[in-house]
């Protein structure tokens, strides 16, 4: 491991309700798996009390990966709820989902996600949003901090 290699795995939350999409993202992350680790709930009320949990351990994941067509709680009332919750509010959300809808893009940039991502159809695709997706989230989480000058 070289000085700017981070030391611990990034932590993800997906939040997903299709099984079938859940496989796939996870054969997808395991490629990652020395470093990054994933975390996988079905539904958006489970997910809420999960990151309550992990909140009081001081534990929360690096960032969560939220679909937005759930049934129950959909994505977008999810990220309403964390954005409401000041423990919660800085907490790095992407929208993982197959929505190209406009409006949809809109209302999540407007609930505050950090991006918006639209799952490539294919798995070569797929993988490729995977791979820019842990370069981007393990540099801006394990950043190496300058040392102050005195």
């Amino acid at each position: 491991m070289t000085a700017s290699s981070p030391t611990r795995r990034l932590c993800l939350l997906l939040i997903d309700d299709n099984p079938a999409d859940c496989m796939l993202a996870q054969e997808a992350f395991e490629q990652y798996s020395e470093q990054v680790s994933i975390k996988v709930i079905q539904d958006g009320q489970s997910a809420l009390d999960w990151l309550h949990e992990q909140a009081a351990k001081q534990s929360l994941p690096d960032v969560v990966l939220l679909d937005v067509n759930m049934p129950g709680m959909n994505g977008f009332e999810v990220l309403s709820a964390l954005r409401n919750e000041a423990i919660f509010r800085h907490l790095p959300v992407v929208m993982l989902t197959t929505s190209t809808r406009q409006e949809d893009v809109d209302q999540a940039y407007e609930l505050i996600a950090s991006s918006y991502l639209v799952k490539q159809p294919d798995f070569r695709g797929f993988l490729e949003q995977i791979d820019s997706l842990v370069r981007f989230w393990t540099q801006v989480r394990f950043r190496q901090q300058p040392k102050p000058v005195n």
